[in-house]
């Protein structure tokens, strides 16, 4: 595993943790009909591995989707070099479950925003692909960690949102993204969510303007 860290982190990703998938993980057979012994995902923490992306051709051609683009040649690359199957976050429907996947490979718990909190990197993080292994990889054991959210009394993201687009259990999309390509909504646009940005956790980890600006743009133009 620490040579997969060093090469993934040379091309600009994160291991994003590991385990070993029992059948009610839906972790897709091999391409050659093996099962999946071992699963790894990949991924970003903070705003580090921005830089990778920003100077690539993908981020620069004008066509759709470069964040999607550069992270499937990227996890592709792995996995010829390492003979896993890459899988992805993106690219159906169907979708792969990687919110289970997530949880199983590493403490990460769901906040009040719907996005997976991490007790270290908090909010800042985010899964761009996984590897698929035949076989079972000796993997470190996992440390639980508490969830974050339980101990913050003030819960401020829930009320960082201009428009109150947060409340418990529930995300108001359409209002939101209408707030988001308003004039009002230009701090949103350019320096991220305030309501994300709002969480104490990982707070030295907050992205970047560049970085925030992009995934702002991207879910108005969606929108």
């Amino acid at each position: 595993m620490i040579g997969l860290t060093t090469r993934a982190e040379a091309l600009g990703l994160s291991l994003r943790g590991a385990f070993h998938p029992a059948p009610s993980d839906a972790v897709p057979a091999l391409p050659d009909t093996r099962p999946a012994a071992t699963l790894v995902l990949l991924g970003w923490v903070g705003g580090r591995q921005w830089p990778a992306f920003a100077a690539s051709p993908e981020a620069q051609d004008g066509v759709p989707h470069p964040l999607d683009r550069w992270s499937r040649r990227i996890v592709e690359t792995l996995a010829a070099e390492t003979g896993a199957a890459a899988l992805f976050p993106f690219g159906g429907p169907p979708y792969h479950p990687f919110q289970r996947w997530a949880q199983r490979a590493e403490p990460v718990f769901p906040s009040p925003l719907g996005l997976f909190v991490h007790a270290d990197h908090g909010l800042w993080h985010s899964y761009r692909g996984a590897l698929a292994f035949a076989g079972r990889l000796d993997l470190p054991e996992r440390v639980e960690r508490a969830h974050p959210c339980d101990s913050c009394a003030e819960k401020p993201c829930l009320t960082a949102c201009p428009v109150d687009a947060f409340t418990p259990g529930h995300y108001a999309v359409e209002r939101c993204a209408a707030h988001v390509k308003s004039p009002e909504g230009n701090a949103c646009r350019e320096d991220g969510c305030l309501a994300r940005r709002a969480c104490p956790v990982g707070q030295h980890l907050r992205y970047g303007r560049a970085e925030a600006g992009f995934y702002l743009r991207a879910f108005a133009a969606a929108h």
